[in-house]
Order: structure tokens, then sequence, then C-alpha cells
């Protein structure tokens, strides 16, 4: 029996506990908090939030560790920052992820059924040196690049533009952090990595001594672009799209430089996702962009559904599943292989790699799609087909043989 522990019970988690409990390997599911049956009795502010942790498993299999979590939702509401200050906060997320870390530990020293752990970064080390001590095979999910090479290229970016510096996020870990992340790998049987960057990432030691594997993310069911195309026939400008947190570890600053060479009645950039500084500050780096709140992820890919071509070139990423979203709704694609989906690209088909760190060479491409505008119908529907090629079973499948095995 396998048993899984996530802080959050995001996409993929959600996707390998529906293989798991369909294949009668799920043991149990730890997490922070999950959706009640009587969620829908909610605030709204709250029912949102707990759409996001909802599982199609049974309900006597998820196990929550919910009082840090649930400080961390309520001190965002409240203005209280001290409690979530970074690493040393009381519900800061390194807290959470420790927090559900001993939990979780505590709770497998009880058990003789469990024969495989799977956990995910940061909230790994206490509950592997208990799985070790019992002979319990640890499976460790890495789902960003590992972080020697994520932090080596933050401070290069840092140093690169300084200004954006305060945007990067995970630039200043600590030494005891970055101890943690090294003991989790260092513990673990199985290294599951989402795209060959995060797979290279790892230490050569780590690669060699390790069964490491590949598990791609599944994208989205199939989405028409038929706003797109009613588009195309009116000649309207080139929607380009970001999504994501405006960070500069996602690479928004190079896409703001390479709006900045481009005509503007070709192009116009639309930004999807929450800011990490005052909106003044980006609108002086660029200010034509249409902002776009965050929102759920069906009103995600309505939005994709309105735009001609995603832009993300990270700097540093694991696989963002926003590019397979993107493709999904018909999006061919301009990213850097550092945002994990260099497999995803058939050049000039489904879209185009990019070099990081390099906007006159994404400007150059953006210009491609403006002048071919011809040609998107028949680069949506690559798209849309590459896409289809990743599922999440397929991604599940890969997880549980290898655990298994």
């Amino acid at each position: 029996m396998i048993a899984v522990s996530h802080p959050t019970g995001n996409t993929f988690v959600r996707a390998l506990l529906a293989a798991l409990a369909r294949d009668g390997w799920l043991h149990s599911f730890h997490t922070t908090l999950a959706a009640p049956s009587w969620s829908a009795r909610l605030p709204s502010v709250f029912r949102r939030e707990m759409a996001r942790r909802s599982y199609e498993i049974p309900r006597a299999k998820i196990c929550t560790h919910p009082l840090r979590e649930a400080v961390r939702l309520a001190a965002g509401k409240l203005g209280a920052s001290f409690l979530t200050r970074h690493e040393n906060g009381f519900a800061s997320p390194d807290a959470v992820h420790r927090g559900l870390d001993a939990a979780v530990a505590k709770w497998l020293r009880k058990q003789r059924v469990v024969k495989v752990i799977h956990c995910y970064e940061d909230s790994a080390l206490e509950t592997f040196r208990v799985a070790r001590e019992m002979g319990i095979r640890c499976v460790y999910e890495l789902p960003i690049v590992y972080w020697q090479t994520s932090q080596r290229l933050l401070r290069e970016e840092a140093a690169r533009l300084p200004h954006w510096a305060a945007t990067l996020q995970g630039h200043a870990d600590s030494a005891a952090k970055l101890e943690r992340k090294t003991g989790e790998l260092a513990l673990a049987d199985v290294v599951v990595c989402p795209s060959q960057n995060v797979f290279d990432s790892l230490p050569e030691e780590i690669r060699s001594s390790k069964k490491c594997v590949l598990a791609e993310f599944g994208s989205p069911p199939f989405i028409d672009a038929e706003i797109a195309s009613k588009r195309d026939a009116r000649g309207e400008a080139l929607r380009v799209l970001f999504a994501g947190a405006m960070t500069q570890r996602k690479g928004l600053a190079d896409v703001f430089a390479a709006m900045k060479m481009l005509d503007r009645r070709a192009a116009r950039l639309v930004v999807l996702g929450a800011p990490v500084a005052p909106m003044s500050f980006y609108r002086r780096e660029f200010p034509d962009f249409l902002h776009e709140a965050s929102r759920p992820q069906r009103e995600v890919l309505a939005l994709m559904q309105t735009c001609d071509v995603l832009v993300l070139p990270s700097i540093v990423e694991g696989r963002a599943l926003v590019q397979q979203e993107a493709m999904s709704c018909g999006l061919p694609l301009i990213v850097t292989a550092n945002a994990g989906g260099a497999d995803l690209i058939d050049e000039g088909r489904t879209g185009f790699l990019v070099p990081m760190r390099e906007p006159a060479r994404l400007a150059e491409k953006i210009a491609w799609f403006a002048e071919h505008r011809s040609l998107l119908p028949d680069l949506r529907r690559a798209a849309r087909e590459k896409a289809a090629q990743f599922t999440w079973d397929r991604y599940a499948r890969k997880i549980i043989e290898a655990a298994l095995s």
C-alpha cells in the first residue's frame, strides 16, 4: 500500500491519488486541509479555497493536519503578515511544510501496512527518516529544478536585473532550508521529475545511485479555440499571453523588454497572474499591458481561448503546467527550455524555444506570429494535438510503476 503526503494537494497530486485509488494501491493521503462535506455552506471566499482542496477519493482515506495552514489562510485575510514571515513565521509556508512532515512522520511510526511513502520537496525529511528506519520505500517528487541550480540562476538574475530582485522568490532561502532539501533527496529511493529540465538539474551522484523517473504532467481535455478563430477574421492585434506569478523567475521582465521592441499595433500583451510588487512597479517597466487577476482554472482556460500565443521565458521552473493548459486551448508557445516544456515544442509547428535572458529573440518570435496570422488555425490544431499526447493517467502510471518496482 502507498501513502501520499502533500500540503495542498494540487492538480498533479489529485491525478496520482485518483490513479492509486482506482487501482487499489492508496492507503491514505495526508494533507493540511480538505473540503468537508458541508463546505458549500462556508462564506464564498472560503468556498473558493476549499474547492481546490477536494479529492475524488474516499473521505476515510484523507488525514488532515490543519492548524498552521488554517492560520496561514486567516493571516492573509487579516493582514497579519508576521505570522507568515518567510521561513520563521508560525504559519509561513515553510512552517506549514515542516508541520505536515512532523505529523506524517509520527503517524508513520505506527504503521505496518504501508510499504511506500510518496512525499514532495520541503515536506519529506522527517517522514523519510522514519520510513528508512522501518524499511518503507521513499518516493520523492521534485516539482522544480534542484535547489543548487535554482539558487545559481536566481543569484545571476538578481545581479543582471537588480530592480527585479525582490520578485525572484526563493533566492533568500536559509542554509537550514537548503540542507533540508539536500537531506530529503539523499534519503529518497525513487526521485520523480516532471521534466528533463528538472532531471538534468539533479546532482550526478543522485542520478547514478538512485532510480530517477521522468513523469511529465498531463494536459487538460481538448478545448475548442473558436473565439480566437473569430478574432482572426476581424484582423485584430495578436494577443500575447503571459500567465503566472508576476516575477522575473518566470521571465516577466524579458517579456516587457520584448514588447517594447514591437509595433504595439501588431501585438497586445495580456498578463494573467498575481503581482508580487505594487502594480505601479510593473506599469513603470511597461505601461501598455492588460492585467487579468488570478482565477479558478475553468476561468483561466476561458481567458486563454481569447488569446493567440503563450509566452513564458522562465529562468527557474519545473514543468510549468500553464504551457499544456494553453496548448489545450489552441495556443502555440514561445518558451525557454527552463520552463520545462522543451518536449512540447515542434519548432514552427507548436511554437518556438528561445534562449533565456534574450528579449530580442522573444520579440523576433512574437513578430513572426503577428506576421503569419494566416498560419494560426494550423498552429492551434498542432498545439492541441501535441498537448493531447500527455495524459494524467500516463503521468500517474510512471510513478506507480517506479514506486512498486
